[in-house]
């Protein structure tokens, strides 16, 4: 698996980034996980607009979804080659919704869905294209999911937006790659069931006995750099901050 982090900041673009956004690749088939703030101009960096084969959004905070409002524009009105078919997006209940009402404008209420095909989330696992799905819910104030992808033997945990939870040990578990968020500052921020700090995704890394860590959806006005320190001081396993452009083969 290629794993491309088209964006990586937290709550809203940073100078550096786009919000959270990656692209996991497989045998020719191209699943994107989020597409939040400015997400979609960089997405056209690393692939044609419409080379997609699936989206999973890990909840809809507008952080997550919301360059998705965009990307309907882009595929229901295409004028060369016509309007493009429906791509399947893997999201939870009510995300039709919730983009019709954030774009606000749409030609009817029914117009996201003649575009994308929504498909409600939930606890379990599929197959899509090349790659066996597990999901999981995880803990933050909305209905969100943690993913962990696999492919010919290899594995990727994404843990969308979360605080601590036994959940996202099981989806990490042994993974070879677990992109963790570390949104919080250790000993700075207390917010039970909201987000992970540096400390917090070093223990989940450590407890699942995962390869390698890589921390993701930093606030800018977080220090990623002592997030990681943090993460460190409690797993000794290779660990890296994520930064947009970065590219790793799973």
């Amino acid at each position: 698996m290629k794993l491309t982090v088209v964006g990586c900041s937290g709550s809203f673009p940073s100078a550096e980034s786009a919000c959270s956004s990656y692209l996991v690749e497989a045998d020719g088939f191209r699943l994107l996980l989020d597409m939040g703030n400015g997400a979609l101009g960089e997405l056209q960096r690393h692939i044609g607009l419409y080379d997609l084969d699936a989206i999973f959004l890990s909840h809809l905070h507008a952080d997550h979804c919301i360059d998705m409002c965009g990307y309907f524009v882009a595929r229901y009105y295409r004028h060369e080659g016509g309007r493009c078919p429906a791509i399947p997006v893997y999201a939870p209940d009510g995300a039709e919704q919730r983009l019709t009402t954030a774009y606000a404008d749409t030609p009817s209420d029914t117009s996201m869905s003649e575009v994308f095909d929504f498909h409600t989330l939930k606890p379990g696992s599929f197959q899509v294209g090349p790659f066996q799905i597990r999901t999981e819910k995880v803990c933050h104030p909305v209905e969100a999911y943690g993913f962990r992808i696999e492919h010919a033997g290899k594995s990727l945990t994404y843990s969308g937006d979360t605080g601590v939870c036994a959940a996202l040990d099981e989806l990490a578990a042994g993974v070879d790659l677990f992109l963790c968020e570390a949104s919080f500052t250790y000993g700075k921020e207390d917010i039970p069931a909201l987000h992970l700090n540096g400390r917090e995704a070093g223990a989940h890394a450590a407890r699942a006995s995962a390869k390698r860590l890589v921390l993701t959806h930093i606030p800018p006005w977080t220090d990623g750099e002592r997030n990681l320190a943090d993460a460190r001081a409690v797993y000794d396993g290779p660990s890296e901050l994520a930064y947009a452009g970065a590219v790793y083969e799973v």
